[in-house]
């Protein structure tokens, strides 16, 4: 048996949570917030607690906090359990008070009242000491079907990508849903087309699924494009990403936007 105790709240904490609530061979002995408000979620469910000095005896300790707040919570700490945070951009380093150390990262965004499946989240793990692997392992593979070992330079590396692939994108969506709100049109109606775009790279490579004007160099749409758009920091995006496309197409000495 596994125990653990989650310090934090938020919605990283919250689908820890129901991920690791029921599951045989794993005890989720508690949960640490600031205030009474902020474990409302969990009351009912599992053991909230409010008090630093009533912290119970566990295996591992999870700090499930903003990633500015990683080490303060960590010094404040006094545990003999291992301790490990579920930041994609924070170091180990962060947790250096503990001789017990690690990190437990799930690769997926998180958002507010949504609890996803944990099965098929990617949870990227990090240790101190080689020992303590295999404990983090265990309870990794208890709630994921994928779980690797990644250090903290190519955490912050992937950390970087994923912000591209969904912060980024996600903004993308914004624009577009402004576009369609400017124009009387329903954003759903490029849901399909959202879809898709995700759907075929799970089959193709990124540079194989790319398709547009850009990719075409057609100038021709790319300059009727620039003149729907009112927005000025949209038409400066437009022209950075389809000159970028145009630049990946080894189109570089092509007349740019």
């Amino acid at each position: 048996m596994i125990s653990v105790v989650i310090i934090g709240t938020g919605n990283v904490a919250q689908n820890l949570a129901s991920a690791l609530y029921g599951v045989l061979e794993i005890h989720l002995s508690g949960i640490l917030g600031r205030s009474e408000a902020s474990v409302s979620y969990f009351e009912g469910k599992v053991n909230v607690i409010l008090d630093w000095m009533e912290i119970p005896k566990a295996d591992i300790y999870i700090i499930a906090v903003k990633d500015d707040a990683i080490k303060e919570v960590s010094d404040a700490l006094n545990v003999e359990g291992m301790v490990v945070h579920t930041s994609g951009s924070v170091g180990l380093d962060a947790l250096s008070k503990h001789e017990r150390r690690g990190v437990f990262y799930p690769l997926q965004t998180f958002t507010a009242g949504k609890i996803i499946d944990f099965k098929t989240v990617p949870m990227c793990l990090e240790v101190f000491n080689e020992k303590d692997m295999e404990i983090l392992e265990t309870l990794g593979r208890k709630i994921s079907n994928k779980v690797q070992h990644i250090d903290s330079a190519q955490r912050k590396v992937l950390h970087v990508a994923a912000v591209f692939v969904n912060n980024f994108t996600n903004y993308m969506y914004t624009i577009g849903k402004q576009i369609c709100n400017e124009n009387d049109l329903d954003f759903s109606i490029l849901y399909p087309l959202i879809k898709e775009t995700a759907a075929k790279i799970e089959t193709l490579s990124p540079e194989a699924a790319q398709t547009g004007p850009a990719i075409r160099s057609d100038l021709k749409t790319l300059h009727g494009h620039l003149t729907l758009l009112t927005d000025e920091k949209h038409r400066t995006l437009y022209k950075l990403i389809s000159n970028a496309i145009k630049a990946s197409n080894q189109n570089e000495n092509e007349e740019k936007l």
